[in-house]
């Protein structure tokens, strides 16, 4: 630090730690060291630090999650909701590496909600399919994708072979399916979903829930989406 230069050490020590951020030494989603550790490294106080903290939390570089330290903020992905959405298309015209990863399988009553979603019976079985979607090996998103079992009797083989949600849709016919609606609101996780987004349950959430429908305007498919807020925009096509 050029104590001379009269420029406060506080701005010196942001503009230092930004650099790094900028050369990817701390790279996005990154822990930054501690307050003690910085004060050590740049031999001043942690009220310098602090300082020199809140103002790249104002300039949008980084956060600070109560109780599990300071944090690079993550590079905030794009995803189109539209007539036509489709996950892997959007992220990957953003130049990222989208992976899908499946959690497991289940066959459940569909109940009232997915039934009146997917216009079935209540009794009806219904396929759950639940997956985290990561984007350069950060989870972005938890999906709980609900498929009529009558519908698509032998899903999950069919899952397996296509490796993809689109993939397994083609296969049965539905290549050409579409949104029909979708909701989205805003809350904080659970202990569950805050370790797998690994994120802070002091930061919120955002949920979609989605209807997609055949050719015929038939659902085909009710999902509930968990994103970590502060990775995505939700960019609604009108």
């Amino acid at each position: 630090m050029d104590r001379g230069s009269g420029l406060a050490l506080w701005r010196q020590i942001a503009d230092h730690i930004k650099s790094d951020i900028k050369k990817d030494i701390f790279t996005p989603g990154a822990k930054l060291p501690t307050e003690i550790t910085l004060a050590q490294k740049f031999n001043v106080n942690r009220h310098t630090i602090r300082r020199s903290i809140s103002e790249l939390v104002e300039e949008g570089l980084i956060r600070v999650d109560q109780g599990r330290g300071t944090f690079v903020i993550d590079q905030v992905v794009d995803y189109q909701l539209g007539r036509r959405t489709r996950f892997t298309e959007s992220v990957r015209k953003q130049n990222k590496n989208p992976i899908a990863k499946t959690l497991n399988f289940t066959t459940v009553s569909a109940g009232r909600d997915i039934a009146g979603s997917l216009k079935i019976n209540e009794k009806s079985d219904v396929v759950c399919l639940e997956t985290i979607r990561e984007i350069d090996n950060r989870p972005l998103a938890i999906g709980s994708h609900y498929f009529p079992k009558q519908r698509f009797p032998n899903l999950i083989e069919v899952f397996k072979e296509e490796g993809s949600i689109s993939g397994m849709l083609s296969a049965f016919g539905c290549g050409d399916y579409e949104r029909h609606t979708t909701k989205i609101t805003a809350r904080p996780p659970t202990k569950t979903e805050a370790s797998i987004l690994i994120q802070s349950r002091n930061l919120p959430i955002l949920v979609t829930e989605s209807i997609n429908v055949d050719k015929h305007k038939q659902p085909i498919e009710y999902g509930v989406s968990r994103f970590a807020a502060d990775r995505v925009q939700l960019v609604v096509e009108t």
